[in-house]
């Protein structure tokens, strides 16, 4: 997945792939997570998990930028005290906005993802943050029906939005049913900072 602050830390693609995991014995309900605030102690597993999941990884020195910002939040999903999984978050406004996400190889496709995003929803409130966005690589297919799965939309292309090869992007959001937001889904430029 792709943050859209171009400057403060490194678009991001999501860690997601078609083929099988080892653990296909497993069902989704059998993987129970204990998901919880990242600290400081986690970053050689999240760093693990990063390189294992990207050509391009965030550096350390990223992910402790984007975690000095007030309004962004690094969350861990933890199996038998083990890091499988990590989501970076922005608060804004009317919105979270994810920025980075990654669940270690071995245990995709037996509902680690789905947790984390059920994690990340349950966050929302009809009252104020209505939405959960993020912009996912064109070319990134295994990212974009993960996220349709867990009933989010592409809403816009943000064009040439990637850097490294101008390659396209998804602006992909996931709102609660009857909230009531007067705002632009989408801000009309490709940069996704606007401060809602």
């Amino acid at each position: 997945m792709q943050s859209g602050h171009q400057g403060r830390y490194p678009r991001r693609r999501l860690a997601f792939t078609v083929g099988g995991t080892g653990m296909e014995s497993r069902t989704k309900d059998q993987v129970k997570l204990h998901i919880r605030w990242m600290i400081r102690r986690d970053m050689p597993e999240v760093l693990a998990i990063e390189g294992g999941c990207f050509d391009h990884p965030w550096t350390e020195e990223d992910f402790l930028q984007a975690l000095r910002q007030r309004n962004c939040i690094g969350m861990i999903a933890e199996h038998e005290e083990r890091v499988i999984g990590f989501m970076i978050y922005e608060l804004h406004r009317s919105r979270l906005h994810l920025l980075n996400f990654g669940v270690s190889p071995e245990f995709r496709k037996i509902g680690v993802g789905r947790q984390m995003i059920n994690k990340l929803v349950t966050k929302l409130s009809h009252h104020r943050r209505t939405r959960v966005t993020l912009a996912v690589r064109e070319g990134n297919l295994p990212a974009q029906l993960f996220f349709r799965s867990q009933k989010f939309v592409a809403v816009k292309v943000l064009r040439g939005f990637y850097g490294d090869n101008g390659e396209d992007a998804y602006f992909m959001q996931y709102q609660l049913q009857n909230a009531v937001n007067d705002e632009d889904l989408v801000p009309e430029d490709a940069s996704i900072s606007m401060e809602d």
